[in-house]
């Protein structure tokens, strides 16, 4: 933290002498576009109307002019094009003056030029709104333009406001209702990995708006992109120059009356810089613990030996109560742009965040359920029921500076990224066993749990850009290393078993188990190489764009967990149910009976080491084939080598029928990915579009492995891919993936929009979450390819200004997007008959069934007020996910469904001058979280439920 310190001060008194040096005049700054096409316009002349002063326009049609302080009209010219005059443009002394589009019309005749006020140039996000309407392929998107009207303070509350998009716990982005599997988020135009290792999206909500110069969502496949996506890519591309200067603070607090301040918050002692969002060593490994013979009294160890590898644990094994703060957040944010001479420019970007939130449930519960024999049993009947408290506290602590140098013919961006993140959760649950289910032992039992991960990702990206013969050839490169860490540090498990007779808690080995701990531990590298070429000539008489390029993707990620558990020297000792009496000295060997035993193997099992070099390398042209007539065909090659290092239990415990694989290949295939992309202009406003496209999703690090993990709360086991069990092979693939999409567009006046869309998807070999049906007695899932599915699809999308019912409703809009989709996956054989073996009477058990993560509706919709002449807007947004199945089950598993939950939130947002303030209200209808088991013609049972109830936060942003 202490360099972030020095950062922010070193950029801080920058932004104060590059201010002292424009104080004596003021900067007119701004960007011309080609109405046409939305593409900035090179070598534009831009002059003050009776004066000789003027300048032309860059490669990214910006210009830059130092005058004095007044009020002046500006006329902005090109061969061809219709001239333009910005009437009444006033300069301050030291300020800068910016328009963000100014676009400049092609002129068959001789036209009169266009006479605005500086009022009327920024009204709209003309560059944007044009790429949408003019691409070839589907895009959609939010401007930075935008962000500044509305008043949204982070990405995640921006893209809320794109249609088609759902953001998921705040942070995650969604596509079309598809899961995170198949939703790619990218940092200028590169891969970036998530801070959590399980999910393929990097948390949005991290962004500040004013850094961001716009976010795209590609919703159809081109050539130049990455192939792994289905949904969609959202790309968020940061200010390399920012147009105005920055200087911006902002606070924000969260207050949730039925989580904060509560005096049954549950907490435990962590480390002195858990509030920086990582442990300090508090919760390290003790020393010798990872070796393969630890001091115990019955490997030889003496009995002091033993005595103090035990104490060297942290005694704390259970929470204690505390009351919790509400959430709140810290911002600050830095940029600016000068004039070096000679053609040459020099801005940079800074922003640093803190975040800290509290959540706490009373009611949290767990279940696991199973289908009954017999053909005439219907209800369900439990395994185990877990109902109790949770409490959870997050710290994201992240910074991003950048440095960009512009020449008259290349740009260069660098900027680095380091977010941290670390969270504390604590748990107490009472259980509920059942002796009457199969494979269970029957028992009461009370649970406690300590836990706490933290986690880091540090990018830096080298950009940079070349144009050549007036613009004609543009060379685009980019080098991004990424570095992850991720520590789970001492995971802390205690179970007392409750002997019915005398509620007497003891630990039983059959039951609730002994206390345990763990440690796990992931590095990853994520190495990305990209080159872009592109050449703008004449087809058919007509602008077309050649491209090609490639690109290589290098990752390396090392895992490891390493698991301890308590073991007696003889008799287990009197308790009482607190854990804290658990460790107390007369309780460890030898005054005692207790010590720690290891539970790692050697070679360790639940240790691998994974790499992927991905290299890819693609053809495309844009180009009219007839007039009115867009097209986008292009082809991607991608040659994908995974190689996995690790070994399951079986070959660790020495038995050669196990499975051992040293630096081998787990994937290797080369795929080629065609992209057709069709839009035809019925007019100026109407679009009919078509797309043809094929993508792949490929198994993570932790899917293709022979890891186990466990959830230490819900006692549920994840196994990787890799095991062969019953009758899977142990063979994960990728799925390969169909995409058609058919779409009419209409567009209006300011934003507005109506589409009517229909879109098919065909899906190999699915990789969905399967209950492992041959495992009774413990909880446990598998990633695995399921068959072939299908995915049938209508989208209805609108984006409409009210004033058409009265004048007087001419700031409010209404938006909505519609999606209702028929999915279905054939069964594996196995899957088919381990249902059939449980039907039901008047059940008919198909082949096929609903596909996993597919919500069959999705509906999004807003209802708002802009006024931007007062600087506010408002707004109620709605969104509903249907039904979906989440874990697949089979034989006397049920299946999982995520049920539906009516988000209806609201957010207010008002400037006052250089300040402004922000109100959002989340989750209104106060709505619960459940997923549910599914049997036939069986009451719904709980799989998983938690109410995160309403709640609400004030936000206060100052521009300096």
């Amino acid at each position: 933290m202490n360099r972030l310190y020095k950062l922010t001060f070193v950029i801080f008194w920058l932004s104060c002498f590059t201010n002292l040096l424009q104080a004596q005049d003021g900067t007119i700054r701004g960007t011309v576009i080609e109405d046409a096409s939305g593409e900035p316009l090179y070598g534009v002349t831009v002059l003050l109307v009776g004066e000789s002063k003027g300048t032309t326009t860059d490669f990214d049609g910006k210009f830059d002019l130092e005058v004095s302080a007044g009020t002046y009209d500006i006329r902005i010219s090109y061969v061809s094009y219709r001239a333009v005059t910005i009437e009444e443009v006033e300069v301050t002394e030291g300020e800068v003056t910016n328009f963000d589009n100014i676009r400049l019309q092609k002129s068959v005749e001789e036209m009169e030029e266009v006479v605005v006020t500086a009022d009327l140039v920024n009204i709209s996000e003309a560059a944007l709104m044009t790429q949408k309407k003019k691409s070839a392929n589907l895009v959609d998107g939010i401007s930075a333009e935008r962000f500044r009207r509305v008043g949204d303070s982070n990405a995640a509350g921006a893209l809320k406001r794109v249609t088609g998009v759902s953001v998921e716990g705040g942070k995650y982005v969604y596509v079309r209702g598809l899961g995170d599997r198949y939703t790619k988020t990218m940092l200028n135009s590169v891969d970036i990995p998530s801070l959590d290792p399980n999910r393929n999206s990097l948390q949005i909500d991290i962004f500040p708006t004013n850094l961001i110069n716009n976010m795209v969502i590609t919703k159809t496949a081109v050539a130049e992109m990455p192939a792994d996506f289905t949904g969609g890519i959202v790309n968020i591309e940061t200010k390399d120059f920012p147009g105005e200067p920055i200087f911006d603070v902002s606070a924000s607090i969260d207050y949730n009356p039925s989580m904060h301040f509560n005096n049954n918050y549950l907490t435990y002692e962590g480390s002195d810089t858990d509030f920086l969002g990582f442990d300090n060593g508090a919760r390290e490994l003790p020393n010798g613990a990872d070796a393969e013979n630890i001091p115990t009294p019955i490997s030889g160890a003496s009995e002091e030996q033993a005595n103090n590898f035990v104490n060297s644990f942290n005694p704390t094994l259970g929470p204690r109560t505390d009351s919790n703060m509400m959430d709140y957040s810290l911002g600050l944010s830095l940029g600016d742009q000068f004039n070096l001479g000679g053609g040459n420019t020099l801005g940079y970007i800074f922003s640093g965040t803190y975040k800290t939130s509290s959540t706490h449930y009373d009611d949290f519960r767990y279940g696991e359920y199973q289908i009954p024999e017999g053909p005439d049993n219907y209800e369900l009947i439990y395994a185990t029921r877990q109902n109790g408290t949770v409490s959870e506290k997050n710290v994201l602590v992240g910074g991003l500076a950048g440095l960009a140098f512009k020449t008259e013919r290349s740009k260069y961006r660098l900027t680095g990224m380091h977010l941290q993140n670390g969270e504390s959760r604590s748990s107490n649950f009472a259980i509920d066993n059942s002796e009457s289910t199969p494979g269970q032992s029957g028992y009461i039992g009370d649970s406690y749990n300590l836990e706490y991960g933290e986690r880091g990702i540090t990018n830096f990206l080298l950009n940079g850009v070349h144009y050549f013969n007036d613009t004609k050839w543009e060379v685009n490169w980019r080098v991004s290393p990424t570095f992850s860490k991720m520590v789970d540090p001492d995971i802390r498990r205690t179970t007392y078993t409750i002997r019915e007779s005398n509620n007497e808690p003891i630990f039983n080995a059959g039951a609730g188990g002994f206390p345990s701990r763990l440690w796990r531990y992931l590095d990853e590298m994520n190495l990305v190489g990209r080159l872009d070429i592109s050449r703008e000539y004449e087809l058919f008489g007509e602008p077309a764009r050649f491209k090609f390029g490639g690109s290589h993707v290098y990752k390396q990620r090392d895992y490891e967990i390493l698991s301890y558990s308590m073991a007696f020297f003889g008799s287990t000792p009197e308790l009482e149910g607190n854990p804290e009496e658990i460790l107390k000295q007369g309780n460890i060997y030898p005054d005692g009976t207790i010590y720690y035993q290891s539970g790692n193997q050697t070679p360790n099992p639940n240790a691998y080491s994974s790499n992927v070099h991905n290299t890819a390398f693609y053809l495309s042209n844009e180009f009219n084939p007839i007039p009115n007539l867009k097209a986008s065909i292009g082809v991607r090659a991608e040659q994908y080598v995974q190689r996995h290092t690790g070994r399951d239990a079986l070959y660790a415990q020495g038995s050669e029928a196990g499975n051992n694989l040293d630096d081998e290949k787990v994937l290797d295939a080369l795929d080629f990915f065609p992209s057709a992309n069709l839009t035809y202009f019925l007019n100026d406003n109407q679009n009919l579009r078509f797309s043809y496209s094929r993508t792949i999703a490929r198994p993570s690090f932790k899917e293709l492995s022979f890891a186990q993990i466990l959830d230490p709360v819900s006692d549920r086991i994840f196994n990787g891919g890799l095991f062969p069990i019953g009758e899977w092979d142990g063979n994960l693939g990728e799925t390969r993936i169909h995409n058609l999409d058919l779409r009419w567009e209409r567009f209006s006046n300011n934003g507005q929009i109506l589409s009517v869309s229909g879109f098919y998807k065909s899906f190999d070999d699915p990789i969905e979450l399967v209950r492992i049906r041959t495992q009774v007695t413990s909880t446990e899932y598998q990633p695995r390819n399921v068959g072939k599915g299908e995915v049938y699809g209508a989208e209805f999308e609108l984006r409409q200004s009210l004033d058409f019912l009265s004048p007087s409703l001419d700031n409010f809009g209404f938006n909505t997007n519609v999606t209702l989709v028929q999915s279905s996956i054939e069964m594996t054989e196995e899957e088919y008959e381990a249902r059939k073996r449980v039907e039901k009477d008047g059940q008919v058990v198909d082949d096929t069934r609903q596909m996993a993560g597919q919500s069959p509706y999705i509906i999004n919709a807003g209802l708002t007020y802009e006024n931007p002449e007062i600087s506010f807007d408002a707004g109620f947004f709605y969104n509903l996910k249907g039904e979906t199945l989440t874990i697949v089950g089979g034989g006397v598993f049920p299946d999982v469904y995520s049920e539906p939950f009516h988000s209806l939130n609201f957010n207010l947002n008002k400037s006052f001058g250089r300040a402004s303030l922000s109100l959002k209200v989340t989750n209104i209808l106060n709505q619960v979280q459940e997923e549910t088991f599914h049997g036939y013609q069986a009451e719904e049972q709980l799989y998983e439920q938690y109410n995160p109830h309403t709640s609400a936060s004030l936000g206060f942003k100052y521009s300096f």
